[in-house]
């Protein structure tokens, strides 16, 4: 069965004919992953406020009913972050030169973009990877972190969904993890 509808989605038609786009469906040990689920994106005047966006402004919320719900039946829960270190932000790489916006996650910011949105933190002994590319997974542990929780089956939300948390449930498939992107907790309707 198919995930994708040829009516709902005109421009994929060859692929779904093809067979791309089918459900993988869930596997036996969850995890849910929270991605850049930080003030810069829920900040009126922030340069990347989603706020005025129905689905954006809804998506906190709903994550934090997403989160309650995964600690009560002991899901693990994990968080990847952006944080950049360096003054000229050279450990951003290409990314600092395309996204000029980078800066909301460089140490020592002063507008303080980069917090944790409130009721959106990690638990004590919850997971934290720190990232620096758009994948929580490109250069990180987190494929190792989630191996050690025996997790097969990622549940992917956070911001922004057409590039963090796409590039990201991308990257869980390639590393063996079946990806679900949590409908309503991201920036993007769809």
């Amino acid at each position: 069965m198919t995930s994708l509808k040829i009516q709902d989605h005109p421009q994929y038609q060859a692929s779904i004919a093809a067979g791309f786009g089918h459900r993988l469906g869930w596997g036996s040990r969850p995890a849910l992953l929270l991605i850049d689920v930080c003030v810069a994106y829920y900040q009126p005047g922030s340069p990347l406020d989603i706020t005025h966006n129905p689905s954006g402004a809804a998506s906190a919320p709903s994550m934090c009913r997403l989160v309650a719900a995964a600690r009560a039946s002991g899901v693990p829960v994990v968080w990847a972050q952006v944080r950049y270190n360096h003054p000229r932000l050279r450990d951003g790489g290409v990314q600092a030169a395309k996204t000029k916006t980078i800066r909301a996650w460089q140490d020592g910011d002063p507008r303080g973009l980069d917090a944790l949105m409130p009721g959106l933190e990690p638990a004590e002994g919850e997971t934290t990877v720190l990232k620096r590319n758009p994948s929580a997974f490109f250069g990180t542990t987190l494929a190792t972190e989630l191996r050690l929780l025996g997790v097969d089956t990622l549940a992917v939300c956070g911001v922004s969904t057409s590039g963090c948390v796409r590039a990201t449930a991308m990257d869980a498939m390639c590393y063996g993890f079946r990806p679900m992107v949590s409908r309503g907790c991201g920036d993007d309707p769809e």
